[in-house]
């Protein structure tokens, strides 16, 4: 120790606060050290001899214990050795002279201290040894905290992993079944989805319970109303897709908001829930051939009417793959029970539809639903003469004999589209939007 060295300046101290022990049988030399380390903002506490240093043990909680070696009836090496031996956690420095070599190696055998420090110390050298000393005992504290998280997070990911290898052995089929279809697709969409589409049909699958099969039901549906409403085939197997995939925006969500009705959510319940179509398009836009069906899937809860969800967007602007996935996901939910607060009846999902013509739904689209469901189509003879409008001069009842195209390609209205008064309107709001004038085919018959 040299008290004549220019004075330490204490920094602030990321450590103060702890809790240091110095033993030292020479009451001297622990005044010293008290003097030293009191500016750094650290709790001090004194043991004249390892006994008294183990009764403060007993009854304290001490980060770091600096003792003499050279003490009566207990040494240094056997303190820091009961110290290690009872509070393990706790930091051990050694002080020794030079001439303690061997008891100092006995020391660090026994006492696994962390550093020993020679006197007559350095007061610089000591105080940053402590510094050192008690955040590497803080890096141990975290190192241990992450490690003990880490198996913690193991142990729940091989028990996951345990049930989901069962669950998706019970959907393999079902998956196959799905696979089947991409099958036929072009080269790229096989090259890319496979595994994808695998993924993502399993973990929605997984997730729905007494779900199950709702996907494909509503895939299934919704591709039957694509074709039946003359949507290209590359169109068709976006609506197919994004059927399958619609509900993989709730994976993030709480078993309990997936189970509940929506009609029964709480606002603050339903302001999450309402988020799963973004989530859902923002899943998928990274991977190319999805991002059509992404689209679909970001629109499926919007309203013809406009107070639907994210975007509320209204009629026409509408992706026409969202407004089919909308009508087919309802009917199948609506007998789940997991839009309303009962389960509806096969009968009785049709006529919520049917229900919802014009303000839920995109009228043409329910018509060819309950087309479908009926057995019944509209048939318009090909040979049929056309005639070549603007938008101002249609009429309510007549028929596209086309599909009806933006400049960018989307379909807005497909061939065999009956017109109301409320979709003419649409389309003239649509073509002031766009700066964009259409030339609207409809069947003869139909003309005034």
């Amino acid at each position: 120790m040299n008290e004549m060295q220019s004075a330490v300046v204490p920094l602030e101290a990321p450590d103060a606060g702890a809790t240091l022990l110095f033993v030292d049988d020479e009451s001297n030399i622990l005044s010293a050290l008290k003097r030293l380390f009191r500016p750094f903002g650290y709790r001090i506490l004194i043991a004249e001899s390892g006994a008294q240093g183990l009764e403060i043990m007993a009854r304290e909680t001490v980060d770091l214990v600096v003792s003499d070696m050279r003490m009566p009836e207990m040494n240094g090496a056997q303190f820091l050795e009961r110290v290690r031996a009872g509070w393990p956690d706790t930091v051990r420095i050694l002080l020794t002279g030079y001439a303690e070599i061997g008891a100092t190696i006995d020391a660090i055998n026994k006492g696994q201290i962390y550093r020993y420090i020679s006197k007559p110390w350095e007061d610089n050298d000591i105080t940053l040894a402590v510094r050192q000393a008690l955040e590497f005992k803080l890096l141990e504290k975290e190192k241990r905290r992450l490690e003990a998280l880490t198996r913690e997070q193991n142990a729940a990911l091989k028990q996951l992993n345990a049930t989901l290898e069962e669950r998706v052995k019970a959907r393999t089929e079902e998956v196959r079944q799905t696979m089947g279809f991409l099958e036929v697709a072009h080269d790229r969409l096989k090259k890319s989805f496979v595994t994808s589409i695998r993924v993502f049909s399993n973990l929605i699958e997984m997730r729905e319970g007494g779900m199950a099969g709702h996907s494909r039901r509503v895939a299934d549906l919704a591709r039957a109303l694509a074709q039946r409403m003359g949507m290209k085939d590359s169109e068709v197997q976006d609506v197919f897709l994004a059927a399958l995939l619609h509900d993989v925006g709730k994976i993030g969500l709480p078993d309990r908001l997936i189970e509940k009705p929506f009609s029964g959510l709480t606002s603050e319940e339903r302001t999450e829930v309402v988020k799963h179509p973004a989530k859902g398009e923002a899943a998928l836009m990274a991977l190319e051939q999805l991002q059509g069906a992404a689209k679909y899937i970001r629109g499926h809860h919007e309203r013809f009417d406009g107070l639907g969800y994210p975007d509320k967007l209204t009629g026409l602007a509408i992706p026409m793959g969202a407004r089919i996935l909308a009508v087919a996901n309802d009917y199948d939910s609506v007998q789940l029970g997991t839009i309303l607060n009962k389960r509806l009846t096969p009968q009785e999902a049709l006529a919520y539809i049917q229900a919802g013509r014009g303000n839920r739904y995109d009228p043409s689209v329910v018509d060819a639903f309950l087309g479908k469901m009926s057995g019944q189509k509209t048939e318009v003879a090909e040979a049929e003469p056309e005639l070549m409008l603007d938008s101002a001069g249609l009429r309510a009842g007549m028929v596209l004999s086309r599909d009806l195209m933006s400049q960018s390609g989307s379909l807005l209205l497909s061939r065999d589209y009956v017109l109301d008064m409320l979709l003419i309107s649409q389309i003239r709001n649509f073509e002031q939007m766009e700066n964009q004038l259409f030339s609207i085919w409809v069947y003869a018959r139909t003309g005034g």
